[in-house]
């Protein structure tokens, strides 16, 4: 039967059943037998039987769908960004809920749109700024939201990432006891810092505090993505600060470029300039030298979004905040 559309009466036909029995196993509102349950399932399995998603809906409420509200901004490094929306849908199909993809920079009105057509269940928003207008609204909707990311003022909103504060000062800490006294931050691209992104302005500040806090001599810097300007930007560095001997590099889509431009203007990579990146292990391991580097835990943090927010809907209770603890791998540039 798998050209057309298999129907409900065709299940309770084939399973010698009611088509009310067959509506109750599915929507498990009414207690049915082991055996007859096990019928009905059969026959759905047998002739290729997918519920229609509208009249589900409809009879329970729920779409089944999460909305995950991923705006493409500019200075975005959208290769990692894909790995926290891969394991957003990959841990969402666990809880047979789909994801409906929302990338226009559209701000409250996407998600007003959204909420107003009962077409998700719940929302998970990334790209969170520190003072990013979508919030007062998340406070009034309905539907329950997790937001990847932090904002200035998080109460009352439910809020997962990685610590970035604690990420910036666990890399000037491995700089620190490995004896350099004088680094630099090149961080994100100009533009996510003037939007206020919570991620990188985190990691600046705990880079700057944890310079501070070590005694050392630092400076925090932007960091482009293409090679000219990342090379221009690494060569008054140096020049700058003919002292500097580490680097952190919070900038995915800069960090070959950072080590191309290290060398080509004579400098080893450590036995010049020790470097420490904040970046998925895969971009580590992959550079050359293989750097040492704290892991953006894409994954870990999609799935975790997606388990507060399926607790939310069930009426349980959740944390406001939940930070993971970076963790640091030390490898050849260091």
């Amino acid at each position: 039967m798998s050209g057309r559309t298999v129907t409900i009466a065709e299940v309770a036909r084939h399973a010698g059943v009611a088509v009310s029995t067959v509506s109750y196993v599915l929507s498990g509102k009414r207690t049915i037998s082991a055996d007859t349950r096990r019928r009905v399932l059969d026959s759905i399995s047998a002739l290729g039987y997918h519920p229609n998603a509208g009249a589900r809906a409809l009879a329970s409420k729920r779409s089944n769908v999460i909305a995950l509200v991923l705006p493409l901004r500019a200075g975005m490094h959208v290769p990692v960004l894909m790995r926290f929306a891969s394991a957003v849908v990959t841990a969402a199909r666990r809880f047979d809920h789909d994801v409906l993809l929302l990338t226009a920079d559209e701000g409250t009105e996407g998600i007003r749109r959204v909420a107003a057509s009962a077409l998700v269940d719940a929302l998970v928003l990334m790209d969170v700024e520190l003072h990013d207008r979508r919030v007062p609204l998340l406070r009034e909707l309905a539907e329950p939201s997790v937001l990847i990311g932090f904002p200035a003022e998080p109460a009352g909103l439910t809020c997962v990432d990685l610590d970035f504060a604690a990420a910036g000062a666990r890399c000037v800490a491995h700089l620190s006891e490995r004896g350099h006294t004088e680094i630099a931050l090149l961080g994100a691209p100009s533009v996510v810092y003037e939007r206020g992104t919570g991620f990188a302005r985190r990691t600046r500040e705990g880079f700057t505090d944890a310079v501070a806090a070590h005694g050392l001599d630092g400076v925090a810097l932007p960091c482009e993505e293409t090679f000219d300007e990342i090379h221009e930007t690494v060569g008054r560095l140096l020049a700058d600060r003919p002292g500097l001997s580490g680097l952190v590099v919070h900038n995915e889509a800069a960090v070959n470029h950072v080590l191309g431009s290290l060398r080509q203007l004579g400098r080893r990579v450590p036995g010049d300039v020790a470097v420490v990146a904040i970046c998925p292990d895969d971009v580590a391991e992959r550079a050359s030298p293989p750097l040492s580097s704290v892991l953006i835990p894409a994954e870990e943090v999609g799935r975790e979004a997606v388990r507060l927010v399926m607790e939310k809907l069930r009426g349980g209770s959740v944390p406001e905040a939940t930070l993971l603890t970076p963790q640091l791998t030390v490898r050849a540039s260091t």
